[in-house]
């Protein structure tokens, strides 16, 4: 996702300052620490020991905070706010794809007990991951369109990325209860990953306007002048869209003697 946000600067004529591509060198630093020191899947070979691992009150717990906030998303956020913060719809995606992702393993282990010539296609675990696999992946299309059609693409895919990546690898950690076999080393690397992830969000959306590169880094920093904000097209046409005459706007009448 970072490598397509620089090329999308490129190829689609997207612009990305130098702060952009730094947030994405640190995103993708971030997410593969994270991943070294993740630890590995616990072994599940059936849908009943994928089944017992979904009812625990850990992982239940913690699907109910992501409906939670997926809902609040949704019908509050969304409507207010998802024409002017990026967060909000890739937040969506990322959360739903929580479920996509558990959904695709329980699949798995289904896939292979049916090639196995075991009784998946009775077992009901498998149509509910068939359900929750196809409303997941329609949710994340819809908002991940919506994002595209209003954001810029070197800063929707960084972002989706890290925030997926995160929300993943965190619903692995409590489904299979991977923390009781981490480490000091293993929890130290993967804080800092995150927080290395949070970094290169932060510098990747906050200062997606400011018109730095290197060529004009030197005499942004001689001169201490406030940097040139340049705005995105995407971002005029909707201010543009969205905008009410003003009262003393009002149309003008104009006549013409002869």
């Amino acid at each position: 996702a970072p490598c397509s946000a620089v090329l999308s600067s490129y190829l689609l004529g997207e612009r990305l300052n130098l702060l952009g591509k730094l947030g994405c060198m640190l995103s993708l630093v971030g997410s593969t620490v994270m991943v070294i020191h993740a630890p590995e899947d616990e072994e599940v070979t059936t849908l009943d020991e994928m089944s017992s691992k979904l009812k625990e009150p850990g992982f239940l717990a913690y699907a109910a905070i992501l409906l939670a906030v997926c809902f609040l998303l949704i019908f509050y956020l969304a409507p207010r706010y998802g024409q002017s913060n990026i967060l909000i719809y890739l937040t969506i995606c990322s959360v739903i794809g929580a479920f996509s992702v558990s959904s695709v393993k329980g699949l798995g282990i289904a896939i292979k007990g049916f090639f196995a010539g075991r009784p998946v296609l009775q077992h009901p675990l498998t149509w509910i991951l068939v359900i929750t696999l196809v409303a997941s992946i329609t949710t994340q299309i819809n908002y991940l369109n919506k994002s595209l059609d209003i954001f810029n693409t070197s800063l929707v895919f960084p972002i989706y990325y890290v925030l997926f990546t995160t929300i993943v690898i965190t619903t692995s950690i409590i489904l299979f209860k991977e923390w009781v076999t981490m480490t000091v080393v293993d929890i130290i690397g993967t804080v800092c990953g995150f927080l290395t992830i949070i970094l290169g969000v932060f510098l990747l959306h906050a200062f997606k306007d400011v018109d730095v590169s290197l060529g004009n880094l030197p005499e942004v920093l001689q001169s201490g002048q406030q940097v040139p904000v340049t705005r995105d097209d995407k971002n005029i046409l909707i201010e543009v869209d969205n905008s009410s005459i003003a009262p003393e706007d009002k149309p003008k009448v104009f006549m013409i003697y002869t």
